[in-house]
């Protein structure tokens, strides 16, 4: 199954990012290929969750569980249903005398093996470029709370 993993260190405590990261139905509001996300379930460290996004033109939408460990500075993801075969991953976040290293890494499967030669490496870049734009954007998020 490709991966993709990107980490950035961003100037902002691990306390106000995973703020950012655990209100995900915020996410529409500051990164541009998210349109929508709505929390369906909640429940003792979890939450389904509902996506539709963009990448590369196409909409892709799906249901995820996510599972928070906020002790770990960390939340997991997998899709229970959608366009994609497979589709989970994390966040970490780390301290750093800089601030706050974050981790996004996603994993990904179309469900498609004869396909899978010519969609995984465009997929790969895709979700990359989208991955550092999310991190980024988590990142700015987190710093102007914390100037406020």
């Amino acid at each position: 199954m490709p991966a993709v993993t990107v980490s950035e260190i961003v100037p902002a405590s691990v306390a106000a990012v995973y703020r950012i990261l655990a209100d995900m139905t915020q996410f529409p509001a500051f990164m541009k290929n998210v349109e929508s996300v709505a929390v369906v379930e909640t429940g003792a460290n979890y939450t389904h969750s509902t996506w539709r996004t963009k990448l590369q033109g196409a909409t892709f939408q799906w249901t995820e569980r996510d599972e928070f460990f906020p002790d770990e500075g960390r939340i997991t993801y997998h899709q229970i249903q959608g366009d994609l075969k497979k589709f989970e991953g994390y966040w970490q976040l780390r301290a750093t005398d800089k601030g706050t290293e974050v981790t996004l890494e996603t994993s990904f499967e179309f469900g498609m093996p004869m396909l899978a030669n010519l969609l995984n490496p465009v997929a790969k870049l895709a979700i990359r470029e989208n991955a550092k734009a999310m991190v980024r954007a988590i990142g700015a998020k987190a710093q102007e709370s914390e100037q406020l």
